[in-house]
């Protein structure tokens, strides 16, 4: 892939995994927990420094992007899996490192629908044919932090 297929997927790819998300919860009723929150902010953060990549032409832009985006990446893959293993079996994930991530934005104030955390961890446990939810945004993750490992090594 090249460069700007590479920044195009980290941009889009991140904003279709929140808007699909968003439609989950308000149109077919899954409440985000603290963690999902956590991951959109991650992913949006994502699509954020690919976007950052695509405006700094260059080697140097592509590589700060793809820096950024693998540590982001990095991130989500480890709160996918915390939900997974850890929050989702505590009846409670108030003032969690999660919870208190997106307080500390106050993105959760300004913009509830989209960064409030409605349900703990053990009720937003959700599957999708079968498959735990978080684990979409695992793979999502995954790819990303491969997409931006390409983009590092191999930035034009």
């Amino acid at each position: 892939m090249t460069r700007d297929a590479l920044l195009l997927f980290g941009t889009f790819v991140p904003v279709a995994a929140v808007g699909t998300a968003l439609v989950t919860q308000h149109v077919f009723g899954m409440q985000p927990c603290p963690w999902c929150v956590l991951q959109r902010l991650i992913f949006l953060a994502i699509a954020a420094a690919s976007v950052l990549g695509m405006l700094w032409r260059g080697v140097l832009g592509a590589r700060v992007a793809g820096v950024l985006v693998l540590g982001l990446a990095g991130s989500g893959i480890a709160a996918a899996l915390w939900q997974h293993f850890v929050a989702a079996e505590s009846a409670s994930c108030d003032l969690t490192l999660a919870d208190r991530v997106v307080a500390a934005t106050g993105l959760d104030g300004w913009w509830p629908e989209v960064f409030g955390a409605f349900a703990s961890c053990l009720e937003a446990k959700a599957t999708l044919a079968g498959v735990p939810y978080e684990f979409y945004s695992l793979t999502l993750f995954v790819l990303l932090a491969l997409a931006a490992l390409r983009l590092i090594a191999r930035p034009r």
